[in-house]
């Protein structure tokens, strides 16, 4: 079980990668003209609906003065047309289409048409003709739908409520009528105290069982982060909890919110955004130093560097596969024209530039068959191994360590593996 939620997590997380690489290459794009088109049609639409609106604009452009802008824009919207004619009907998450005509680096004219279904439900409808791409809408994709439990509570009574994404819902409170402190003496000023002491303990073992029933499934914690705040130290108590503290396996974060638990709701939200934002972050260093583990104790089930990193791919031993997201190496795949043999070379962006590395070593010149991304044939191809690709950032101080110490691409191993001696095999047999 836990297998797959690993699983299921990496995949959202290559699919988050793959939108942000999209977006990031539609905001670059420019077009002569508005002849950009951007369609987004949400779940529940009707794709007759949609080709109607698409042949009324059909209409309208036809009586565009310039006719240079003319002909780009009717060019776009029958583009759109028959890329909608693909589809019977809208995909269950929706439908997103760009079509239109881009201006490459050299000032030529070059046609795109995409079209794709998010991998989750997209709740946008949009249509726009623009001298650009509008990705506005796409950024909702992008946001984690890991789900942050929220434990408000004073004196007066507890809240417990989620957030996922943009979401708040509130899903239990109730309200409690906790004894004050009293100037009354006498011999009876002890009973007071400790019958005060006690409901206060009775309040914080009733909001814990209430936690434990929100929070807990399968004693496990169902949300990715937790958060207890309030205006006393209720919270500091409850966090202490022997009936809590066992079981939150989660991130806990402790914050002072207002006397209102409506509104302390919302002031815990923005006190905890840092935390919130931080738990990818924490995954991420917790997967680097599990490498770096490995490192530091040699244990040999380890990999670094393009070259031996693929070697391990190929022979099956890479179980975790690591990648920084903004890996700028690109995968040739270039075909000898002499002998008409292929081979796959991986250069950055300033070898490409060196013709060299186009040329055989018999000094024939190498065509080139296929040019891709590294890390975009990383996320089409690590099933194939049986690998689990993870992708990090530089932000935290184990992610810089790793982008620039050891180039960006590094694995954890199923079984150890000696890369120098299979280098010095490879010496032998050539």
């Amino acid at each position: 079980m836990a297998d797959a939620e690993a699983d299921k997590r990496a995949e959202a997380e290559i699919e988050i990668w793959k939108v942000k690489k999209l977006v990031k290459n539609l905001e670059a794009a420019r077009g002569n003209g508005t002849s950009m088109i951007s369609l987004i049609l949400p779940p529940g639409s009707q794709i007759s609906q949609a080709s109607k609106m698409l042949a009324e604009e059909y209409g309208t452009a036809s009586n565009i003065k310039s006719r240079v802008n003319r002909l780009s824009v009717l060019s776009a919207i029958t583009s759109t047309q028959q890329r909608l004619k693909l589809f019977s009907k809208v995909p269950p998450n929706g439908l997103v289409i760009y079509c239109g005509t881009i201006l490459t680096d050299e000032n030529k004219e070059r046609k795109v048409n995409i079209d794709f279904e998010p991998f989750k439900p997209i709740n946008t409808s949009l249509y726009l003709c623009d001298n650009k791409f509008h990705t506005e809408a796409l950024q909702e994709l992008l946001m984690s739908d890991d789900k942050f439990g929220f434990i408000i509570m004073d004196g007066n009574g507890c809240l417990y409520g989620t957030l996922a994404g943009n979401h708040r819902e509130v899903i239990h409170k109730f309200s409690v009528d906790l004894p004050k402190k009293h100037g009354r003496g006498g011999q009876s000023a002890l009973r007071f105290a400790r019958l005060r002491l006690e409901k206060r303990q009775n309040y914080v073992t009733k909001c814990a069982e209430m936690a434990t029933q929100m929070f807990i499934t399968n004693d496990k914690c169902n949300v990715s982060g937790l958060v207890l705040a309030g205006s006393a130290d209720f919270k500091v108590v409850l966090s202490e909890s022997d009936k809590c503290s066992r079981r939150w396996t989660c991130r806990t974060a402790e914050r002072t919110a207002s006397t209102r638990r409506e509104l302390g709701s919302r002031e815990a939200i923005e006190l905890s955004a840092e935390t919130l934002g931080n738990v990818k972050f924490v995954q991420e260093k917790k997967l680097i130093s599990q490498y770096f583990e490995q490192i530091s104790q040699d244990t040999g089930k380890f990999c670094f560097g393009i070259d031996d990193t693929l070697k391990g791919l190929e022979m099956g031993a890479v179980q975790i596969l690591i990648v920084w997201e903004n890996l700028a190496t690109l995968r040739y795949t270039l075909k000898d024209a002499n002998s008409g043999e292929e081979e796959v070379r991986h250069m950055s962006p300033e070898q490409e530039a060196d013709k060299s590395n186009f040329v055989s070593k018999e000094g024939a010149d190498l065509e080139v068959v296929d040019k891709v991304q590294l890390v975009e044939w990383f996320a089409s191809n690590y099933k194939n191994f049986g690998a689990t690709l993870e992708f990090v950032t530089n932000r935290s101080q184990e992610g810089s360590q790793f982008v620039k110490g050891f180039g960006g691409v590094g694995g954890i191993l199923r079984y150890k593996v000696d890369f120098m001696e299979h280098d010095y095999d490879n010496d032998d047999s050539d």
